[in-house]
């Protein structure tokens, strides 16, 4: 007998060469445009603080109703057009899986702030500077400037590259300290360091292999608090830089310390030193 001939719902079953068919397109949801600035940011706390900033531009403002009520004192006599949107809408513009607290915005960076060494003196005379030897991680960093505002440090020092940009990821990890703590970027730590000696201040590295501890080192005065990459740790031409190196003493010689960890730590000795020998005025 002569073969059965396909069915038509079968002709085209393993067809592998001809014109393909279109692809179904009713169900596609379309894809937001690319954000004409820099950035986006989001999360309750991140624009609470962004908009409390006067150094900070907001070009656009995208907040559910819930986000906009726990925003209301922050927003009230402000000039700014609010988009209401669901929290679908910023799932779809920002992913699924960002915990963005029904608040978004698009933003222009911060201005860059330049280094200069006697407004550098000043500021440590209220605080304690950090200096961030190739910290890349914007986590780890998000949480050293959380530190930085809970414990009065007067700003954070890090190199152009080997840094993480002061991007959403990082603000989002600082809740809302991004726009607190003053960030300066250098082209080369070390020269930073040596302007900094010459103006000064006093640096202090942290260094798990020092025999010094933290612990012993005099906190008063002007400082500066250096601290290197997780398993790095600071570079030679950093510790050569320092006026002293030291470690926080731990229970065991195998504990070691998460980056952000000991900049809490060493924050929160010097906060208390400077409280019960307040400087001079």
């Amino acid at each position: 007998m002569p073969p059965r001939p396909p069915h038509p719902s079968e002709r085209n079953k393993h067809r592998t060469s001809g014109r393909a068919r279109a692809p179904d397109r009713r169900h596609r949801k379309a894809r937001p445009p690319a954000p004409e600035t820099d950035q986006i940011l989001y999360g309750i706390h991140v624009l609470g603080a962004a908009l409390a900033n006067p150094d900070r531009t907001i070009h656009r403002l995208w907040l559910t109703e819930n986000a906009e009520r726990r925003l209301a004192d922050i927003l009230r006599g402000r000039d700014f057009t609010i988009e209401r949107v669901s929290p679908k809408d910023l799932d779809r513009r920002l992913g699924a899986d960002t915990v963005h607290q029904g608040a978004a915005a698009e933003v222009d960076p911060l201005p860059e702030r330049s280094l200069d060494a006697a407004d550098m003196l000043e500021a440590a005379e209220r605080g304690p500077l950090l200096l961030l030897d190739q910290v890349t991680d914007p986590h780890n960093v998000g949480a050293i400037l959380r530190s930085a505002a809970a414990f009065g440090a007067a700003g954070v020092i890090m190199t152009r590259r080997h840094s993480p940009a002061l991007s959403a990821t990082l603000a989002k990890s600082a809740s809302g300290a991004l726009e607190q703590i003053p960030i300066y970027l250098v082209q080369n730590l070390a020269e930073a360091m040596s302007a900094l000696a010459e103006a000064g201040i006093r640096i202090v590295g942290l260094d798990g292999d020092a025999s010094d501890l933290l612990e012993d080192i005099a906190l008063a005065g002007p400082i500066a608090l250096a601290l290197g990459a997780e398993g790095k740790g600071l570079r030679e031409r950093t510790r050569g830089s320092c006026h002293h190196l030291c470690r926080i003493g731990t229970a065991t010689a195998l504990a070691s310390l998460n980056v952000s960890n000991a900049a809490a730590i060493a924050l929160h000795l010097a906060a208390m030193r400077r409280r019960a020998h307040p400087p001079q005025t």
